[in-house]
């Protein structure tokens, strides 16, 4: 294993220099390859460039931009030279990025457009040690001239490059004698955490923390030389990043696309890639996409489709019992759940296969034709999703980590992916269970997760004293999550310590799960279980804007605006009785658990406002912006 990142990049591309690094698209909207001699190539060019800047060795650089194959060559460029970037998408606000780049000292930035160079020029006061921006897009006159009054030098991505191509040529070696300094334990890069719990803290990662778990991935994602993986994730987080490093480790190719269906489905087709990681929401939302086609054709196709995901799900669960993937939390006895799910499963195996022909390989064909699995990471995966893609034969590998830890700690493999696990522990990491007291509990028994492994972070910047609080002197890091292992050496993540719920009578209750099981409805697109210190629990609740205005239109209910019709009793009582349905003992839940009261929002849930940019719930500041309408649900 090369020692940091660049070496790694320059190895591929020394090996296999014609196999295709990049896909981007050009100004007509097609994808164009890239090979690894010529990203190779443009990484030097930029180094080259920033040197030529007066970038130094252990220097901060920020990129304040979306994903784009600009990005991943200035991140290689800027490592390359010894410096680390400090990484931010363009959803970020005004005084996220401001603290960022003063922070963490930042003189020199890449900002991906126009309007990012605005924002940092808003506040450039509150940033004195930044003196040069550099735009992957061309910025207007007006705007150079604004940056200039405001004392900054303002660079075109291009310009870099020429910058660069003109010292390589007086200086042939020099970007290569660059790359060779670097070490294991250098600086990578400084990611900021989205702060959903307050202040953002800037998480220190070495090379060696993001390499480290590179190979071990091997084993969950089985990827060959010349595949393609379409990236959707903001790169500037670890799970995306990890990625960009993954696939040039096993020379394969990455096309940039975004996470908005009708971009998405069109580059499926496009790129025909075999892998995509994502967060919940894409798969969520994708498979939500196939429904609404099912649902616009007539009532035969809807039944058929319905029937066949019904024999998916079945005879993937059988088919799970045969061969001993189900997960084994207290002693399952593998011989006696092959001889209770073989039969079933070779029945329905029939059944299965004539799905596959009338539906289930038309939708494998509108993702490429060639997709061989999906990696589901930075939350957790609501288990109606898991069993769609489970159904329709889609492999769907689950992934857990956190930004501190680089970011993976496990993954379901490839040939064993366990449903209602997030898989086993990466080579090199481990995890224990602890109650509240330290003493490490058992398979199947909750407690809280530690992780120890070479992933683990260098620690937070210039905040030594949160380090340690996170951080033991034996290596252990608290998650802050709740969980439990398998006999398997496998997790299972249940809720988080922090968003335990209290209720006066003293049971503790873990929102998360509650909040999964309510937006199976597809009455609820967003929800958040609240009842801290109270008798009850209630959940704020943001419906289905298209049914709900459908059934009022087909039950006469009056509609003087959306807002008003949220009030309106009957819309209130059907989604009520939807979330009912859903959370009560005979699905699995305790009588403490059950919501007593909903409050309807009219406005959906925003990443930067309600959502972190992982698309987690935002607890602190969803309770803050609505906390008049959660004092309401408890008033006597």
């Amino acid at each position: 294993m090369e020692q940091t990142i660049p070496l790694m990049v320059r190895a591929r591309a020394e090996q296999t220099p014609d196999l295709i690094a990049q896909y981007s698209k050009d100004d007509s909207g097609v994808f164009r390859g890239k090979t690894f001699r010529a990203f190779h190539d443009e990484i030097k060019n930029i180094a080259a460039g920033l040197l030529e800047l007066g970038v130094k060795r252990q220097d901060h650089i920020g990129i304040i931009s979306d994903n784009r194959q600009e990005w991943f060559v200035t991140d290689i460029g800027i490592l390359s030279i010894g410096a680390a970037d400090v990484p931010r998408g363009c959803d970020a606000t005004i005084n996220e990025i401001t603290y960022i780049l003063s922070f963490s000292e930042c003189a020199v930035s890449f900002a991906e457009n126009e309007k990012q160079v605005e924002k940092i020029l808003s506040k450039i006061d509150e940033m004195p040690l930044l003196k040069i921006l550099i735009t992957f897009d061309k910025v207007s006159d007006e705007t150079l001239a604004q940056a200039k009054n405001a004392g900054i030098t303002l660079y075109h991505y291009p310009e870099i490059i020429e910058m660069g191509k003109k010292r390589r040529s007086a200086n042939p070696g020099e970007i290569d004698a660059e790359i060779d300094k670097g070490q294991w334990d250098d600086l990578a890069t400084i990611i900021f955490t989205s702060g959903t719990t307050g202040e953002p803290k800037g998480v220190m990662i070495s090379h060696g923390n993001m390499l480290c778990q590179v190979p071990p991935l091997g084993l969950v994602l089985p990827v060959q030389p010349g595949d393609t993986w379409l990236s959707v994730l903001p790169v500037w987080h670890t799970f995306e990043r990890t990625i960009e490093y993954v696939a040039p480790y096993f020379n394969s190719g990455i096309a940039y696309s975004k996470p908005v269906a009708s971009i998405l489905l069109g580059d499926f087709q496009a790129v025909k890639p075999q892998w995509m990681v994502a967060v919940p929401r894409i798969w969520e939302a994708i498979m939500d996409g196939v429904y609404r086609s099912i649902k616009q054709s007539g009532i035969t196709t809807r039944k058929i489709f319905s029937f066949f995901i019904e024999i998916g799900s079945a005879h993937k669960y059988f088919k799970n019992l045969t061969f001993g993937l189900l997960p084994n939390f207290h002693g399952r006895i593998r011989p006696l759940d092959t001889l209770l799910g073989f039969i079933p499963w070779l029945l329905l195996s029939p059944l299965k296969g004539l799905g596959n022909i009338l539906v289930f390989n038309k939708i494998k064909q509108k993702i490429g034709g060639r997709f061989r699995a999906g990696i589901s990471g930075g939350g957790a995966l609501p288990p109606k999703v898991d069993r769609f893609y489970n159904a329709i034969g889609l492999q769907l590998q689950e992934g857990y980590g956190l930004t501190e830890t680089s970011p993976v700690l496990s993954a379901r493999r490839y040939k064993k992916p366990r449903p209602g696990t997030v898989g086993q522990m990466l080579e090199g990491a481990e995890a224990k269970i602890v109650d509240e007291h330290g003493t490490v509990l058992p398979p199947g028994k909750q407690g809280i997760v530690y992780a120890r492994g070479r992933q683990v972070m260098k620690g937070y910047y210039k905040k030594p004293e949160l380090t340690a609080a996170i951080i033991s002197p034996d290596g252990w890091i608290n998650t802050g999550d709740l969980g439990m292992m398998t006999h398997d050496n496998e997790l299972k993540i249940t809720g988080r310590v922090k968003d335990t719920i209290v209720l006066r009578g003293g049971e503790n209750v873990e929102p998360t799960p509650i909040e999964q099981k309510i937006r199976e409805s597809e009455w609820v697109i967003h929800a958040m279980v609240v009842g801290q210190d109270e008798k009850f629990l209630a959940v704020l609740a943001v419906p289905n804007k298209d049914l709900v205005t459908a059934f009022a239109e087909e039950n006469n209910i009056p509609n003087m605006g959306y807002e008003l019709l949220l009030q309106q009793p009957e819309i209130v009582e059907v989604v009520y009785n939807e979330i009912s349905d859903l959370i009560n003992p005979h699905t699995g839940f305790k009588p403490f658990e059950r919501i007593f009261k909903v409050k309807l929002i009219a406005k959906p849930f925003e990443p930067g406002i309600e959502l972190s940019p992982k698309m987690e719930l935002k607890r602190h500041a969803i309770t803050e912006i609505y906390k008049n309408e959660i004092k309401e649900l408890f008033k006597d």
